[in-house]
């Protein structure tokens, strides 16, 4: 039926987090957020209708502002967006079987949050470095430059390959040097897949909390450093999202 509803589940928590009045859910209205505890755990619901698509931007933006204003307070194994069940009952028989598992996984996120470095190459400044070092692209690039593009395809495909094998070697290099410039801050590190061909490094990071200024501070060091090859962005503190493993919930 039309009116029937279920849970959409977020996280999971330590049982004695309480959700606050002004916490809002998925959909259209916001549903209100409601806490299902069982021993020493609990998860985050919220009622939303069986038959509502949840895709929405906003319904993605309402989960991630639940997650990371919980994680500055309290740890939080992130479930996978999207995930609804049938009603408390359900919930409950997501945590019974794991009960010890994830107060484990809490514990071990406690006093703990996850920051993602993004990098970008500046196109520019990264297509000069790699004709000044690559020969070969150089004079590649001599015989495309003012040609009609029906008449140089060959070394144009020739040329784009050196371009990408050459960001794939930089993008290695500027991964592992972030990672060095933040591995004594960290707890863990997780590289994530680039999301656009001029990606530089893309790296989350998980930090205690007391190390967070630090680790700021090295990051923008960092940037400081790289400024005209690369531009970062830096993201959180935000739920343990890349780190929660087998530990997180399918949908």
């Amino acid at each position: 039926m039309a009116d029937e509803t279920g849970l959409f589940v977020y996280g999971l928590v330590p049982a004695d987090v309480e959700a606050t009045p002004d916490a809002a859910g998925v959909g259209d209205p916001p549903g209100e957020v409601t806490v299902i505890r069982h021993g020493d755990i609990a998860a985050l619901v919220s009622a939303v209708p069986l038959d509502a698509p949840l895709g929405r931007s906003a319904d993605l933006r309402a989960y991630q502002e639940l997650l990371d204003g919980t994680a500055a307070v309290a740890p939080v194994l992130p479930v996978r967006f999207g995930t609804v069940v049938t009603g408390p009952d359900a919930v409950l028989d997501l945590l019974r079987p794991h009960h010890d598992r994830f107060a484990t996984a809490l514990a071990e996120f406690e006093g703990r949050v996850q920051y993602i470095v993004h990098g970008r190459f500046d196109e520019r400044a990264l297509l000069r470095g790699v004709l000044d070092e690559n020969p070969a692209a150089a004079r590649l690039a001599q015989q495309v430059r003012g040609r009609a593009e029906a008449a140089t395809r060959e070394p144009r495909i020739r040329l784009g390959e050196l371009i990408s094998q050459a960001v794939e070697l930089r993008r290695e290099s500027e991964n592992r040097r972030l990672l060095d410039t933040s591995a004594e801050f960290v707890v863990s590190t997780q590289l994530r897949p680039p999301s656009h061909e001029m990606d530089a490094a893309y790296v989350a990071l998980l930090v205690d909390t007391d190390r967070e200024a630090a680790l700021v501070d090295a990051l923008e060091e960092y940037a400081q450093d790289r400024r005209g090859l690369l531009r970062l962005r830096l993201l959180g503190p935000l739920a343990p999202y890349d780190f929660v493993g087998a530990h997180q919930l399918a949908g």
